[in-house]
C-alpha cells in the first residue's frame, strides 16, 4: 500500500504550494497526497497553476493520490441545479488531471442546505439514487478522457448510505473510471462500533475491487444520553486498521491508504502506528 497526506498542513490555494511542503510531506513518510484546494474554483483555476503544482510534487518524488471534487449536490431533482453541479464537476475532474491526480474524491451532495454531508430524508429515496446515476454517468466520460477516476465517497448520512448502495449506485453507473473512495468510519453503527473487524469484512465483501482508495479514520461512542459516534484521528478509537491495511493489500499493493482526522500534530504518530502495523503483518509500504 501507500500512505498519503490526507490534507494537513497543505495550503488552501495551490499557488501557495511550496518545495518546503513536500520536503516535510516526504520526511514524515507519506509518498502522496490528497489536496483540497478549496480557494480554487475548478472553472476558473488555470492550467499553468496546476502544472506547477504537478511538477513541484514530482520533483520530490511524490504522487497526487487525489484531489477534491467540491461537494456538489448531484441528487437534486430540480435539473438546472444538477446539471450545473455536473458541469462543476466535470471541471473539477478537469483540473484534478492538469495537476497529475489519480482520482478525485466527492460525495453525492445532500439536500440539507447547511451542508453536502448532514442528513435529509430526500437523500435516501430512490429518486435521489436515480438522479446520482444519471449525474455520475454524464461525468463518467471526462474522468476517463482526463485519466481520473472519480472516487465517491459514501457516509450513513447520505444517498451513498451503506456498502450496499454504492455497489448498486456504482454498477449502475457500469464505468470503471467511476469507483468507491472507502472511508473505514463512514458507514459504522451503533451496533458495529464495538466489532468492527465484521463490518470492515463485510464492507469489502460487498464493493471488492470497486475500491480504489481509502480514508482511514478511526470511531467511537461517546458516553452521552444522545447517540453519538465520533470519528477522528486513528489509533484513538476502536477501528480494525489491521483487517484494514489487511484488505486493501488484497485489492492492490499500490492502493493508496490516506489517514483522515488527524491534526498536524498527530501526523508523525499516525505514520509511525500504520507502519508499525504494516510491519508486523509483512505488508510492504511503497515509496516510490
Amino acid at each position: 500500500m501507500r500512505l498519503g497526506l490526507n490534507g494537513g498542513f497543505l495550503p488552501a490555494d495551490m499557488a501557495d504550494m511550496t518545495p518546503a511542503m513536500c520536503r516535510r510531506v516526504r520526511d514524515l513518510g507519506f509518498s502522496g497526497v490528497f489536496t483540497r484546494f478549496a480557494h480554487n474554483d475548478p472553472r476558473t483555476a488555470s492550467h499553468a497553476s496546476a502544472t506547477r503544482v504537478k511538477d513541484l510534487l514530482a520533483s520530490h518524488g511524490l504522487r497526487m493520490f487525489q484531489a477534491t471534487g467540491f461537494w456538489q449536490n448531484l441528487i437534486t431533482p430540480d435539473e438546472a441545479i444538477r446539471t450545473e453541479s455536473v458541469n462543476t464537476l466535470c471541471a473539477a475532474i478537469r483540473l484534478a488531471g492538469w495537476l497529475g491526480s489519480q482520482a478525485i474524491d466527492t460525495g453525492p451532495g445532500s439536500m440539507n442546505p447547511r451542508g453536502p454531508w448532514f442528513p435529509h430524508p430526500g437523500n435516501w429515496t430512490s429518486s435521489a439514487r436515480a438522479q446520482l446515476v444519471k449525474s455520475l454517468r454524464a461525468c463518467a466520460p471526462v474522468a476517463r478522457d482526463c485519466n481520473v477516476i472519480l472516487s465517491m465517497e459514501g457516509h450513513q448520512l447520505v444517498t451513498l448510505e451503506s456498502a450496499r448502495v454504492m455497489a448498486e449506485v456504482l454498477d449502475a453507473v457500469d464505468s470503471p473510471w467511476v469507483a468507491c473512495d472507502y472511508d473505514s468510519a463512514n458507514w459504522i453503527t451503533l451496533h458495529e462500533v464495538y466489532d468492527t473487524t465484521t463490518a470492515l469484512n463485510n464492507h469489502f465483501d460487498v464493493l471488492g475491487n470497486r475500491i480504489v482508495s481509502c480514508h482511514a479514520k478511526d470511531i467511537w461512542a461517546q458516553d452521552a444520553l444522545a447517540l453519538h459516534l465520533q470519528d477522528g484521528c486513528p489509533g484513538t478509537g476502536l477501528m480494525d486498521f489491521r483487517t484494514l491495511l489487511v484488505r486493501m493489500h488484497a485489492l492492490s499493493p499500490d492502493l493508496p491508504v490516506l489517514p483522515e482526522g488527524c491534526a498536524v500534530d498527530d501526523l508523525a504518530g499516525v505514520v509511525a502506528l500504520f507502519r508499525g502495523l504494516a510491519a508486523k503483518l509483512n505488508l510492504p509500504i511503497l515509496d516510490s
